[in-house]
This record gives C-alpha cells, sequence and structure tokens, in this order.
C-alpha cells in the first residue's frame, strides 16, 4: 500500500480517483471526457451548481455569501484579496504566523497603503507558539484582519477563530472541510485546492456578499470577485477538469459522513502520530501543543544525520513524500482528510521500528 503524505498536491481519495479513471474518457455517458466538454454546456453548468449545493451544505454556508471557484490557487488570492477588499489608501491588518501569512502580506504591501502586520510567532519552554490576542496591535479602523489558521512549513494552527472588528479574511487552504466551521465569523475564506478539495490550480472563495463591492478599479478582471459572482464563476473558462475533481470529492465528504467524520478522523490521525512523537526520546516536535496543527505535522529525529536513511526506508515501505520543507527540514507528514487512518498507523509503525533499530 502507498501512502502519500505531501502537503500539496496531496493524496485524493481513492475512490474518486478511481471514478475519474473509469469516466475520463467517458463522462455520464456522452462519450467524451469532462476535459473536453464545452464550461457553458448545460450539463456542465448542472455539475457545477451541484458542486456549489454539496459545498455550502457540507460547510453550512448562509445565503448572503457567494460561493467561487476561481483561478490561481491560494497564491492568486493573495493579491485579489488586497485588490478587492481594500481601497489603495486603507489600512488592514494580516498576523503573521509563518511562510504562507508572509508570503500574503507581501502581496497586499504591492496594493494597499498601510499594511499592519502583527507578528504573533513566539518561542516558549513548550515550543514556537502564536501569542495571546490581547497582545496583538490591531488597528482601529482597519478594511480587513487576514489571517492563516494553519501553516503547513513549520505546523503552526490558529485553532481559535480570532474575535477582530475587521471582516476576518482567512486563508484556509489546508485546513478548509477538515471540521466543520462557522463561516458566518468571516468576511471571506480562501483555499487552494490541491490539499483537502482536488487538483492544483483551482481555488475555492466564500465571500460575503456585502464585500463585494470591487474597492480598487484596476483589480484584475479574472479576480474581480464582483464580477465572477455575477458571472457564476465563468467570466472566463475556468479549470473545468479541477472543478469536476472537487465536485467529486464533495459527494466523497458527504458519503463518509460530512465534516463531523472528518474532524473525528483527522483529530485520531495526529493524535497518534503526536503521541508517538512526543513518547520517544528519538523523535521530537518543536511546536507548542496548544498551536499544533493536525494536518501537517513536523518532526525532526534528534540524530538528523539518519535523515536520508529515514527517507529512504520510509519510501522502499511506500511511506511517500516525508521529507520537511526545505526552510525547517527534518521531516513532515501532512495528512488530509484523504489520508485514512490506516495511514497514519503504518507511518506510526514505520518510527516505532526505525527509532528501535537505530537507538
Amino acid at each position: 500500500m502507498i501512502y502519500n503524505f505531501s502537503a500539496g498536491p496531496a493524496m485524493l481519495p481513492a475512490a474518486v480517483l478511481a471514478k475519474a479513471q473509469a469516466e475520463l474518457c467517458n463522462w455520464g455517458g456522452r462519450g467524451i471526457s469532462v476535459m473536453e466538454i464545452s464550461h457553458r454546456d448545460p450539463e456542465y453548468i448542472a455539475m457545477t451548481h451541484e458542486a456549489e449545493r454539496d459545498v455550502r451544505d457540507l460547510l453550512a454556508i448562509p445565503d448572503n455569501y457567494s460561493v467561487l471557484f476561481m483561478h490561481g490557487g491560494g497564491r492568486g488570492q493573495f493579491s485579489a484579496v488586497a485588490q478587492n477588499l481594500a481601497a489603495a489608501d486603507a489600512t488592514v491588518d494580516y498576523l503573521n504566523t509563518g511562510t504562507w501569512s508572509g508570503y500574503a502580506i507581501r502581496e497586499a504591501q504591492k496594493y494597499v497603503g498601510q499594511v499592519n502586520v502583527i507578528e504573533a510567532l513566539q518561542d516558549t519552554a513548550e515550543g514556537k507558539s502564536v501569542s495571546a490576542q490581547n497582545e496583538w496591535n490591531l488597528s482601529e479602523n482597519a478594511a480587513y484582519f487576514h489571517y492563516c489558521p494553519n501553516e503547513t512549513v513549520d505546523g503552526i494552527a490558529v485553532h481559535e477563530i480570532p474575535d477582530v472588528a475587521a471582516p476576518i479574511v482567512a486563508d484556509m487552504s489546508s485546513v478548509i472541510l477538515a471540521e466543520p466551521l462557522d463561516v458566518s465569523k468571516f468576511g471571506l475564506i480562501y483555499a487552494g485546492a490541491q490539499k483537502n478539495i482536488g487538483p492544483s490550480g483551482l481555488a475555492l472563495v466564500i465571500v460575503r456578499n456585502d464585500l463585494l463591492v470591487t474597492q480598487q478599479e484596476r483589480v484584475c478582471t479574472v479576480m474581480n470577485y464582483r464580477v465572477q459572482a455575477e458571472e457564476g464563476s465563468m467570466y472566463n473558462t475556468p479549470n473545468t477538469f479541477a472543478w469536476y475533481l472537487a465536485a467529486e470529492v464533495f459527494k466523497w465528504i458527504k458519503a463518509e459522513g460530512g465534516l463531523e467524520a472528518m474532524a473525528d478522523l483527522n483529530q485520531r490521525k495526529a493524535k497518534l502520530l503526536y503521541d508517538c512523537v512526543d513518547h520517544s526520546a528519538f523523535y521530537v516536535n518543536r511546536i507548542a501543543p496548544k498551536n499544533r496543527s493536525l494536518m501537517n505535522i513536523p518532526f525532526q529525529l534528534r540524530r538528523s544525520e539518519l535523515d536520508a536513511e529515514f527517507l529512504k526506508q520510509a519510501k522502499a515501505e511506500g511511506l511517500l513524500a516525508l521529507k520537511g520543507h526545505r526552510f525547517v527540514g527534518g521531516m513532515r507528514a501532512s495528512m488530509y482528510n484523504a489520508m485514512p487512518y490506516s495511514g497514519a498507523q503504518a507511518l506510526v509503525d514505520f518510527m516505532t521500528r526505525f527509532a528501535k533499530e537505530h537507538s
């Protein structure tokens, strides 16, 4: 059995891949691939409408929110958010909790006059953590507050939704659909697809309708939320195959029991791996428990000279893509919705054997 622990593009549900393979050349008995059909075809449009209904059901999205399927992945939204939601002379708040927050900040600085960066990472006796909200230097009249609930590189998570006055914008690329979520607390949620939704190149955007008044006149039309909402995410030709696969993933999640079932599975997988690391003198995780990610679990071998051998043996056992991000080193196990519990168990079993052999 092969288990893919890649941070993204990530493992997709086996059942979804099998269905896509079976109907790749003959979608719904039409004799052609879904990649060949026009995005304006009534049957394709019906599929996109069903996809929107399913994701609305899964996340209990209120009626006063628009759901957009857009180009450019998560990174494309870094600039789209700034241009759509803030005037050029506005002030915006950005919580900096890691690598992806940093990328979003640098993009916003190109388009917004004042980007107030809240440096929230701190080193504590328990490990790297995010400072308490009462320590954040928030602006009085921010156009929005941006944060990344889950930083995939360091494995840092902000589990509580911030309580701020400004509309909250969240980069949920790595945690969307991983657990139930109160969408009404957010002004806008965006997520690159390649972790819990489908293949790369697609972005899901959930935006409160009162925020569809574009703030900058020169925003790229393809990235204009108002235009895309009015055009049903079809101002131009969308990523048709990615949208189709996302629709199949939404169906799969519903069939598996919805977001409550995903949350239970993800919590059990993460606990299994964190317990293995914490109860071993061979491995270490340097993130404070309150900010540990459920999706991306970094760990280091205390004897780093064994890293290459660990990765070699893991690959031989079908445990793939465990090398940590180049900024951090060590190992990283990304376990999104599609990773079964058996995958986490196989990794822990291997880690236990490896530690015994090299202790």
